[in-house]
């Protein structure tokens, strides 16, 4: 769950729910009670880049599929790309009971967590701690609880006798706060993706509230913009410091980075973005409502699209994006730099071609004779059709519990694993349930992460209902 970026996304869409709900709740059922046992085991285990532990958290949860009665399962081990370090993978398939001839469903979820220090936390980060009708530690929210919803919601079925009329795919990576390289192998080798129709992925979607008890909405994320990193370079000869050259490689970054800082894309717009704009109309502020009306009636219109992402929460949502995020240059106090580099993060939008992207940077550094290459490849992706069936499931199951919530397509500018499957033609939907009170609960990668209980519960009973309704015979 990211609560911040979904917030944002969803544009405080004013709903039909104007209360908060309780955060504290007790496990009504014997799956709440299995969940919250594994839960408490995965939490404890610092699936960490850099300490191996993916493997110890893909073994227990093998040992939960078998002891429910899944056989065919296989963990993956394999070096994420940087830095070097091992990491595993698990792929779990239950094959359909009745074949209705439809495809397979993939359902995602990531085992691995940024690093927290205990120095900076309250409590122990990696032990599941209770206070105040909330869950504590590290992954809580992002992304065990969606590992855990996923896991339950197979063992409770199989176990009710469920028989899925196609195959259903599970995917727990072990790199994707890293290099997302298990998401990588597993869209372009270990799995079949011709013959998967989509994949519902247990780290995108969600709901929030408001502190003061107004609903957010649930959105279900259709898109997600690409990934990619480039390196400024400017080179010099040098020379002593005494004697100034009237060319030097910092300044020469700096007035591309300038440059780059004015630029704007030219705006974008896709299904999913119409759709959340769309929404935002009910809510929107006066001059941000009509510059939105501006926007969606011509979609070439910069200026509306610049009067748009003027506002916080809409930064990013109508074009391709390109900042610095790192710098370095120079070797000595008393040298002429030979050397100024500049790492620039990009966020593409879907459909945008990278290798335009690599032109337009390429003619920004152009005056000041500044290198530009990409430090890693693309992986290009059109946003998720809005589909009839997985976001009529999602509806349903929210509106079971949340009558008349707003349910928005949203496009994440973070990156899923979703991404790798989106780029080989699969597409993805973020389907989760799991909730906050903006901004309150948005500690993701942050200290004392946490999730309501009473979040985690509704997610594993969210996460049955989708596979009941989408794996299962016609209603």
């Amino acid at each position: 769950m990211r609560l911040a970026i979904l917030a944002a996304a969803l544009l405080a869409t004013t709903a039909a729910i104007a209360q908060t709900p309780p955060v504290a709740m007790e496990p009504a059922s014997q799956w709440h009670q299995k969940a919250r046992e594994i839960y408490s085991r995965v939490v404890a285990i610092p699936t960490v880049q850099g300490r191996g532990q993916t493997l110890a958290m893909a073994n227990y949860l093998q040992e939960q599929f078998r002891a429910g009665g899944f056989t065919d399962i296989t963990i993956h081990q394999y070096d994420v790309v940087r830095p070097a370090d091992r990491a595993a993978t698990l792929i779990l398939r239950w094959p359909a009971a009745r074949p209705s001839g439809r495809k397979a469903i993939l359902l995602m979820a990531h085992m691995d967590v940024v690093d927290a220090r205990r120095e900076d936390w309250p409590r122990e980060p990696f032990e599941l701690g209770t206070a105040d009708g909330y869950f504590y530690g590290r992954g809580t929210a992002d992304d065990k609880q969606g590992v855990v919803a996923v896991t339950t919601a197979l063992l409770r079925l199989r176990a009710e006798g469920f028989q899925p009329d196609r195959d259903i795919i599970v995917l727990f990576t072990g790199d994707e706060e890293t290099g997302g390289r298990g998401a990588d192998q597993a869209a372009n080798r270990w799995l079949d993706v011709a013959n998967i129709e989509y994949a519902l992925n247990a780290d995108a979607g969600g709901g929030a509230w408001l502190e003061n008890g107004t609903s957010v909405g649930f959105g279900i994320q259709t898109a997600e913009k690409v990934y990619q990193d480039f390196t400024f370079t400017a080179t010099n000869p040098g020379g002593h410091s005494s004697r100034p050259r009237p060319d030097n490689a910092i300044y020469a970054l700096a007035h591309t980075l300038e440059r780059l800082e004015r630029h704007r894309f030219e705006p974008m717009l896709n299904d999913t973005t119409r759709a959340m704009f769309t929404d935002r109309l009910r809510t929107a502020e006066p001059a941000l409502a009509a510059a939105i009306r501006r926007w969606l009636a011509n979609p070439n219109d910069g200026a509306a699209a610049d009067l748009i992402e003027a506002s916080p929460t809409e930064v990013g949502l109508t074009r391709t994006r390109c900042v610095a995020t790192r710098l370095e240059g120079g070797h000595a106090n008393n040298a002429l730099p030979q050397l100024a580099r500049a790492t620039v993060n990009c966020r593409m939008f879907p459909g945008h071609d990278p290798a335009q992207v690599l032109a337009l940077l390429r003619q920004i550094a152009a005056p000041d004779n500044v290198t530009v290459e990409p430090i890693d490849r693309a992986r290009p992706a059109d946003a998720s059709p809005l589909r009839e069936d997985v976001m009529g499931a999602f509806t349903a199951e929210i509106h079971a519990r949340y009558p008349g919530v707003a349910i928005v397509p949203n496009m994440s500018t973070g990156a899923t694993d979703g991404l790798y499957f989106r780029n080989r033609g699969v597409p993805v939907y973020g389907v989760e349930s799991s909730w906050g009170i903006s901004p309150t609960d948005e500690r993701a990668h942050g200290r004392d992460e946490r999730n309501p209980q009473r979040s985690f519960y509704q997610n594993v009973d969210h996460w049955t209902g989708m596979i009941r309704r989408l794996a299962g015979p016609a209603r």
